[in-house]
């Protein structure tokens, strides 16, 4: 790595540094999956429709334009320097507000890993969060400049192959450190309860992302969160915005969108792998939520990029 690479240009705010490091390494239009996992950046050069997505696990960082974020009956918007955590697999509707050529949205996203986080909690002797509080499942705060100068270290790293595998752990080790003192803090510390609401349902939606393709039971669920199924409901909606099977559907249907995105599979063929018994009941649904048929969206988004 080169010495402009290795530390921001001289006058460069923390976040123009970052914004820099991105607009590099995704030099198009379009989201860009980097060879760190965990790791994803994403470039518009221009206002977006609104679309749904799911957020994962993770902190997404605006470096330069803004995005607004649909949950439920919350609006979000975030502006760069900020960032948006989520602490359990959330569909939501997101879409750029702020973007140009001269000026693209320019943004990364982090997965989490929650072992790395409990580690993290654990070897700095965090409290664990208390029970009785109520879930905060989407948060946005501002980042302070260490913090982003270490996301900006993430990103330059990718430009050492050689040494990405050996020094991101210890880079993503430091950012959830930071997370864990900084002003996501209480949120993110969700995480470490001992049998929380909000921890119960995070198990719970993980099953349903690894048996997306199996018929499902609310009762089963419950189970698999160890709640009463009243419980269980009332906790799931309070997470996630929407009910169980809400969810399932649009969980199913955004995997859908990234097999035909991804893969080139016909609709009928994505319906089946993620679990829909008919292709017309998969087409009806899935213009519901995406606001095409699944080759006319396809095209719309391939003439997006």
């Amino acid at each position: 790595m080169n010495g402009s690479m290795a530390a921001p240009a001289l006058g460069l705010s923390a976040t123009d540094a970052l914004a820099a490091a991105i607009a590099r390494h995704a030099a198009r239009p379009g989201d860009h999956q980097t060879a760190l996992a965990a790791l994803s950046l994403h470039r518009r050069n221009g206002p977006t429709e609104p679309i749904p997505c799911t957020y994962p696990l993770g902190l997404a960082v605006t470096a330069q334009g803004d995005k607004q974020v649909l949950f439920g009956e919350r609006v979000l918007g975030y502006r760069p320097g900020q960032s948006m955590l989520t602490t359990v697999e959330l569909p939501v509707v997101s879409h750029v507000t702020r973007a140009s050529v001269r000026e693209p949205y320019l943004a990364l996203l982090l997965r989490l890993d929650p072992r790395s986080v409990l580690a993290a909690a654990a070897a700095m002797k965090l409290p664990r969060s208390d029970p009785a509080d109520a879930p905060v499942e989407i948060s946005v705060e501002r980042l302070d400049p260490a913090l982003l100068d270490a996301l900006r270290r993430l990103v330059d790293l990718l430009d050492e192959p050689a040494l990405l595998p050996h020094l991101a752990p210890l880079i993503q080790q430091e950012i959830a450190a930071r997370l864990l003192v900084g002003p996501h803090a209480a949120h993110l510390r969700q995480l470490l309860g001992d049998r929380t609401p909000a921890e119960r349902i995070a198990h719970a939606v993980t099953w349903m992302k690894e048996n997306i393709a199996s018929p499902i039971r609310i009762e089963t669920l419950a189970a698999e969160a160890h709640m009463s199924l009243s419980a269980f409901r009332q906790h799931f909606r309070a997470v996630t915005g929407m009910s169980p099977l809400k969810y399932r559907k649009q969980l199913r249907l955004q995997e859908a969108r990234q097999l035909l995105l991804n893969r080139n599979l016909d609709a009928g063929r994505a319906a089946g792998l993620v679990g829909y018994e008919s292709a017309s009941q998969f087409s009806r649904d899935y213009s519901r939520l995406f606001g095409a048929p699944p080759q006319r969206d396809l095209r719309r988004l391939r003439e997006a990029v």
